[in-house]
């Protein structure tokens, strides 16, 4: 009798082109985004403040972009990295449209790439997921790349695909909120005068903060954004894994990171595109996170004179402080206290 359970995907169910329309399309409420801030110690004003929100010609505060992010992201999950042993990078991704409490999100993957491991017991599977609302729209579209098992160790190997992906997302290609108004933007209320010209390229900030990571977090983050993933839900196996305990979704460090960025970037109240991320090592309860972040990059906006670009790279590093920029040696090694190295692009008024 066949099984009516779902075991997810293994390396060799995945082929060239194949298109995966994900289950459990997620109604974004208000109660989510309290859960998030609960979660994270976010406070940037955007999404935190109708009022501010309104200021600058939305309809009310848009959700946090990393918010839309992980539901769009947890939707993938069971087809994409069930039985996945890390999820690798990210890259070529882009926030499209904001996404407000009451739309509805949905996620359609395509296999772009593949490749075994040398071993013959894994291989890495490349997608590109595209995140739309009820009407349709895109809101948010990126690439990322994951290591799965596979079913049948002496199944044959696929033919090597590696995807061409892009260094950094080109301005050109950021889509500013049609609605957007700078005239009224109150950086008192923001948090910071610090805006766009401001910053200098190669410019590196200590973001000071720490915050310990408690199991329940992790877990409650992970329930939040339906993410099914076994090794972050299910201790009973995962004390027999290669940690002996369950991993914390890289993700949750992402918000993090993103969270303590406040203190030195509170005005990128946007993030408007992903041009690569990975995770260093990986992250448990009990672990302090901390971050810094170095301006790469700084471009006018096209169309915009009262909005700049700032490429940033903010670096997450668990149980040590960032006051010496803890990163990549000079050859490239890591600091054993690095977790995240994530490149993104972030919009901020010009003032």
């Amino acid at each position: 009798m066949a099984t009516k359970t779902n075991p997810g995907n293994f390396f060799e169910d995945f082929y060239l082109g194949q298109i995966i329309q994900h289950a459990t399309p997620r109604t974004v409420t208000e109660g989510d985004v309290s859960l998030y801030t609960a979660l994270y110690p976010t406070r940037f004003a955007l999404p935190s403040s109708d009022a501010f929100a309104q200021s600058l010609g939305y309809p009310g505060a848009p959700v946090d972009d990393m918010l839309a992010f992980h539901v769009v992201f947890g939707k993938t999950v069971a087809d994409v990295s069930l039985n996945a042993i890390a999820n690798l990078g990210y890259a070529n991704g882009r926030f499209v449209a904001p996404v407000f409490p009451g739309d509805t999100l949905s996620t359609t993957s395509e296999v772009i790439g593949l490749k075994q491991n040398s071993n013959a017991k894994t291989g890495v599977v490349y997608v590109r997921s595209t995140g739309t609302n009820q009407a349709g729209e895109v809101v948010i579209e990126y690439v990322r790349w994951v290591m799965v098992r596979k079913r049948d160790e002496t199944s044959a190997a696929p033919e090597t695909v590696v995807p061409d992906l892009p260094d950094a997302v080109s301005p050109d290609s950021f889509v500013i909120p049609a609605e957007l108004e700078l005239e009224a933007y109150d950086a008192i209320a923001a948090g910071s005068p610090h805006v766009w010209g401001d910053y200098q390229v190669g410019e590196r900030i200590d973001h000071v903060d720490g915050v310990t990571i408690e199991e329940s977090e992790h877990m409650m983050a992970t329930r939040l954004y339906q993410n099914t993933a076994k090794v972050h839900f299910n201790q009973h196996t995962e004390k027999d894994g290669r940690f002996g305990r369950r991993l914390m979704y890289g993700g949750h460090i992402i918000s993090l990171a993103r969270a303590l960025s406040f203190n030195g970037l509170a005005n990128a109240q946007w993030i408007t595109a992903i041009n690569g991320g990975r995770h260093v090592a990986p992250t448990f309860a009990g672990d302090t996170i901390y971050a810094w972040s170095e301006i790469l990059d700084s471009q006018a906006v096209t169309g915009r004179d009262d909005l700049g670009a700032l490429r940033v790279r903010t670096v997450a590093v668990k149980d040590r402080a960032c006051a010496d920029f803890p990163g990549t040696d000079a050859d490239g090694k890591y600091d054993e206290a690095v977790v995240l190295d994530f490149d993104y692009w972030v919009l901020m008024p010009r003032g």
